[in-house]
């Protein structure tokens, strides 16, 4: 049985090069520039992007949430805005989750944060929430991601064909998934 009240605990989970923090109103600023990058557009598929409104709203109604885990990813030194994550769709009767992350700039790409990130927030999805399989979506041009996610024990389950359309080019995504004990603790 999961326990959705570790959904609404608002868990700060800190690592070497990363520290995880419930998403809020004061990274709405942050949030929203980094969905004006175009790179980090296309990564994660999203063809606009949000209003500043939009995600103020967005960043003000994380909070308390039993059927999601919204987190900014900080920097631990100076609090540096690096991106955000989710565990979402959440099926207590299944013990499943979603999972997506966006670090916020390229630049932050090829440094580990993504891998560290991935494997604080599997932590605490399987020992914590009491998840037993975590999901994802990646887009199949992202092998930067994929070998990250691999690292981090999820695998290829399935092929979703021809599912983004980007500048007159279809891309596939793939479908990955982590089990509990299968997952690379940080």
């Amino acid at each position: 049985m999961i326990r959705t009240s570790a959904l609404r605990e608002t868990p700060t989970l800190v690592g070497k090069s990363v520290c995880l923090v419930p998403l809020g109103p004061e990274h709405t600023d942050a949030y929203f520039a980094a969905g004006l990058d175009e790179e980090v557009r296309r990564l994660k598929g999203a063809h606009g992007h949000l209003t500043y409104e939009q995600a103020r709203q967005w960043c003000e109604s994380r909070a308390g949430r039993s059927d999601r885990l919204d987190l900014a990813i900080l920097a631990p030194g100076d609090g540096r805005y690096l991106g955000e994550l989710s565990v979402y769709a959440v099926s207590p009767e299944n013990e499943t989750a979603g999972y997506r992350i966006a670090l916020s700039a390229i630049e932050f790409t090829g440094r580990g944060l993504g891998k560290e990130a991935t494997q604080l927030v599997l932590e605490y999805a399987f020992d914590r929430i009491g998840l037993h399989r975590v999901w994802l979506y990646v887009y199949a041009f992202n092998m930067r991601a994929i070998a990250v996610y691999r690292s981090c024990g999820f695998h290829v389950e399935g092929r979703l064909r021809d599912s983004l359309l980007w500048e007159g080019r279809r891309h596939d995504a793939l479908l990955m998934a982590v089990l509990r004990g299968g997952y690379e603790r940080s």
